[in-house]
């Protein structure tokens, strides 16, 4: 991390061509604040930079209510800092909230600012915070990205306590898988502070300003990749701890002690996941630091992904009951049976005698009347019976009576009619860590026939797992828990078979796998729809529509001839 003198990263050149040390930047640590990307401001609360951008130029002169592009109108300034600043913005053309940073076009920074943009852009993976247009134009350069005002900074999950140890373990293995398939493609962080980390209401992470927040700092790093895996170290530290790894204090977390160095989670608070320490050392090892079992240390976010592999897999904490306020616990459950408290001294009360039975002449009286009356009701209910199974016989030999309107020809009640489900969410699944097109997953599920999610095309086929893929898919969120008994799907391309199962998943993470979800159905067709119905309705937030086969189509403006699948529409029934 290059916010700190223990960092890898011992010089970061910024454009200008001066070097900006580590040192530099540990002694302006609390002087910059950090442009926040995809979360609304919060009384004006900016995270701790902790990098003082040298370069000085004039902020653009803009306003609410100014418009670029033509579509992008900008609405509130988050931040503005040194030369750049960055706004919440709405885009008319597609009526959604985005972000927006903006510099001037002579900018020293601007030219980097804006290739890292698009290369990030390129990347299309779901668990960064995409970036949706990277522009220069009227002497002004700005990246649009998305905005998530459902989502919540890591910096405001830990002013509230360390995180559980499954929630731990999931920040630790999403962002490590995140940064290694980012490091694949060749794009680095270099910034990934707790405030660059956000986790949205489905309990997803989600990591912003890939490439382009070091850009706007001038960060570079002659090893990113082990920058980058130090920096997941840290936030499992913090996240473990609710401590910042390192003697300074930064991102509204205290620091180590002075001159003791870095300490593993477990000796610094007590009840801690002990293999999730271990990791967060392992990714830490950095001027003397050790894993407790000496493990060879994580250098690269691979290495870190495979170490969360080959650990115990954390489970989440068993539900406990919690009563209702107004739940009252009987005498019986208590185990006093009524009995008034003990007085010291005193002798215990004798226990209440049962009531006398009815003795009395009146009480024999109402016995014997009470049993006169229960043996006149036993007769007229005997009499009532007979008459209605009389009346049933006769009803059954009479050859013109027809079955009740409610009931089949063979006995049985109609079926309900299926229940359409509502789709609140959506996200590409592909455990390979490959995606397809990650960002058109809404197009399925928007009503627009003539809009679809497409995968790529491929040479081998119709099945896919000869080729390298076990499938590709979506998974659906349901908003709640729904009885679900199957779906209608509609495709763009005909012809051979598409083969196409529903799955029962318990999150939408693409890091589950697939033999952790319930299928309960599948089906084939060679025509552009499918009706796929269960044997029975199964109970699930979550819904995965895997593809493990695709139709031969020829090129079209998309992508050239091959095996592909196009999805246009998903409806699914309750």
């Amino acid at each position: 991390m290059a916010d700190r003198s223990t960092s890898a990263v011992d010089v970061a050149q910024d454009s200008g061509g001066e070097p900006l040390t580590a040192k530099a930047e540990e002694a302006t640590a609390d002087e910059v604040t950090e442009p926040l990307e995809g979360v609304p401001a919060h009384d004006g609360a900016q995270e701790d930079d902790g990098v003082q951008d040298p370069v000085t130029a004039a902020s653009p002169e803009l306003h609410s209510g100014h418009k670029l592009a033509g579509r992008y109108r900008l609405e509130e300034c988050v931040t503005r800092l040194d030369g750049f600043s960055s706004w919440r913005a709405m885009d008319e053309k597609l009526r959604r909230a985005v972000g927006v940073h903006l510099l001037p076009a002579d900018h020293p920074r601007a030219r980097s600012v804006l290739a890292a943009a698009r290369s990030a852009a390129l990347l299309g993976d779901p668990r960064f915070v995409q970036v949706l247009d990277a522009v220069e134009e009227n002497d002004l350069v700005y990246v649009v990205h998305e905005w998530l005002p459902d989502a919540t900074e890591l910096t405001a999950l830990l002013a509230a306590g360390p995180l559980e140890a499954h929630d731990a373990y999931q920040l630790v293995s999403q962002i490590s898988q995140a940064m290694a398939a980012a490091h694949r493609e060749g794009l680095a962080h270099l910034r990934l502070t707790p405030g660059a980390v956000l986790r949205s209401s489905s309990g997803q992470y989600r990591i912003r300003g890939l490439a382009v927040n070091a850009a706007l700092r001038g960060i570079a790093s002659d090893s990113p990749a082990r920058t980058d895996t130090e920096a997941v170290g840290a936030l499992l530290y913090a996240a473990l701890t609710q401590r910042w790894p390192y003697e300074e204090d930064a991102y509204g977390l205290t620091g180590l002690p002075k001159d003791v160095g870095l300490i593993a989670p477990d000796q610094v608070r007590a009840g801690i996941h002990r293999g999730l320490s271990e990791l967060a050392m392992r990714a830490l090892v950095n001027e003397g630091a050790t894993a407790s079992r000496q493990e060879p240390p994580c250098v690269t976010p691979d290495d870190l992904v495979k170490a969360v592999g080959e650990m115990p897999r954390v489970r989440p904490p068993e539900p406990t009951y919690t009563a209702p306020p107004d739940y009252q616990r009987t005498t019986y459950q208590q185990g006093a049976y009524a009995r008034p408290p003990a007085v010291p001294g005193a002798s215990p009360a004798p226990p209440p005698s049962p009531p006398a039975p009815l003795q009395t002449p009146t009480g024999k009286i109402l016995k014997w009347g009470v049993s006169a009356l229960l043996i006149v009701a036993l007769g007229l209910g005997s009499w009532q019976l007979a008459e209605a199974l009389m009346a049933g016989d006769n009803k059954n030999d009479d050859p013109s009576n027809s079955e009740s309107s409610d009931k089949n020809s063979t006995g049985e009640k109609d079926a309900p009619a299926p229940k359409a489900l509502k789709i609140s969410g959506a996200q590409e699944y592909y455990p390979d860590g490959t995606p397809q097109h990650a960002g058109d997953v809404g197009k399925t599920y928007d009503g627009d026939s003539s809009t679809y999610w497409r995968t790529k095309s491929f040479t081998d086929g119709p099945d896919m797992n000869p080729a390298f893929k076990d499938g590709v898919g979506i998974v659906y969120d349901l908003g709640t828990k729904h009885p679900v008994s199957g779906a209608s799907i509609g495709f763009r391309y005909g012809g051979d078979h598409t083969t196409v199962s529903l799955y029962a998943a318990d999150s939408m993470s693409s890091s589950a796998p697939l033999s952790s979800m319930k299928k309960f159905a599948t089906d084939t067709t060679s025509g552009t729809s499918a009706k796929i119905k269960a044997k029975s309705a199964v109970k699930s937030r979550y819904v995965l529509v895997w593809m493990t086969a695709m139709p031969s189509s020829g090129e079209d403006e998309f992508s050239g001839a091959g095996y592909k699948q196009a999805i246009t529409d998903v409806k699914f029934q309750g």
